[in-house]
């Protein structure tokens, strides 16, 4: 059973070495562990500090690509060099080290396919009690959106297990954790989470760089997850205003016009009106029609992907990467 840590990085060179001192060497149920940093265009002295730190592997991107990106080429990197269990966890020291082999074990006792840390967000100190609002709001529209129970979607401190890793596929460009959740909702993966403490605040968030855009930008991937994995009921939502309100005004017009109401010349608008707004309801209930087999054929090359992927990390070394790599021995 092969383990490997990954570590995004965007100049953590003061915070890394903390990160790395708290993770352990050995758990229970692994053979071995790696170390992974995935450097995202540091301008300070990460790279020469995770060499120094006995870091295993290095993967580095030419410029900044952002955390979703970041990530993604962690897990592509991981799956390469053959992992079967992969973490994610920050390199600000955030999440405890020492905590990994809580994380992991759901995964190892074949429990869960997804394993999350659940900071327990009120308990923070550091958190403002509008940004512990938010975030418990947050997750709770993740979880109706995802059909989960996980109860801090924003934590980053994740366990995969191989299985996972090669079905997730990271669409969005501003962060990964919020997407994540709701593809391993909607694919029946099953997602844990276990209690972990924070550490102290060593940084201010490079991803949040204000509460509300945050929330404005994490409900816009929100809002576009659930459109992509769920266009039907999407469509539905967004023409049912319509069909109903042009039923309504048609309705009314053939009342009076069952009841013989005089005068009924001037309502004629509600016809013009209720025909209007029906046929715009109809209209954008068949365009979720349409969305819906398409997001059939998606779901088809996802699995397509899936198989790809296998195959390739079956027959490969370590092939072309979008990133330099090299290995730290």
């Amino acid at each position: 059973m092969k383990l490997i840590i990954q570590i995004p990085c965007f100049n953590e060179a003061e915070t890394l070495p903390l990160t790395l001192a708290d993770i352990p060497h050995r758990i229970e149920g692994v053979d071995q562990i790696e170390l992974l940093i995935i450097d995202d265009g540091s301008t300070d002295e990460t790279i020469e500090v995770a060499r120094r730190q006995g870091v295993h592997h290095i993967v580095r991107h030419i410029g900044n690509k952002g955390l979703a990106k970041t990530f993604q080429t962690g897990l592509d990197a991981c799956l390469k060099l053959g992992a079967d269990i992969i973490v994610n966890t920050d390199g600000d020291n955030q999440y405890p080290g020492q905590s990994i082999p809580v994380l992991i074990q759901p995964i190892l006792d074949g429990q869960a396919d997804m394993v999350i840390g659940d900071r327990q967000v009120h308990d923070i100190d550091h958190f403002s009690p509008s940004k512990k609002l938010l975030q418990a709001f947050g997750s709770l529209t993740v979880r109706i959106v995802s059909s989960t129970k996980v109860p801090d979607a924003p934590s980053g401190f994740r366990a995969f297990s191989r299985e996972t890793a090669l079905r997730l596929n990271v669409l969005t460009q501003y962060t990964y954790t919020l997407e994540t959740i709701v593809q391993a909702g909607k694919k029946n993966l099953s997602i844990a989470h276990v209690p972990i403490q924070t550490g102290e605040k060593t940084r201010e968030s490079r991803l949040i760089g204000s509460t509300w855009g945050y929330v404005r930008r994490s409900g816009a991937t929100i809002l576009r997850l659930y459109a992509l994995y769920e266009p039907l009921r999407t469509f539905f939502y967004v023409s049912l205003p319509f069909m109903l309100l042009g039923s309504g005004a048609i309705a009314r017009f053939l009342y009076l016009y069952a009841t013989d109401q005089s005068g009924i010349a001037r309502y004629v608008q509600s016809v013009v009106l209720g025909g209007t707004l029906l046929t715009l309801g109809i209209l954008i209930f068949l365009f979720g029609v349409l969305a819906d087999l398409v997001s059939l054929n998606r779901r088809l090359l996802e699995e397509n992907l899936y198989l790809i992927k296998q195959i390739a990390l079956s027959s490969q070394g370590n092939s072309d990467h979008p990133a330099h790599y090299e290995r730290n021995d």
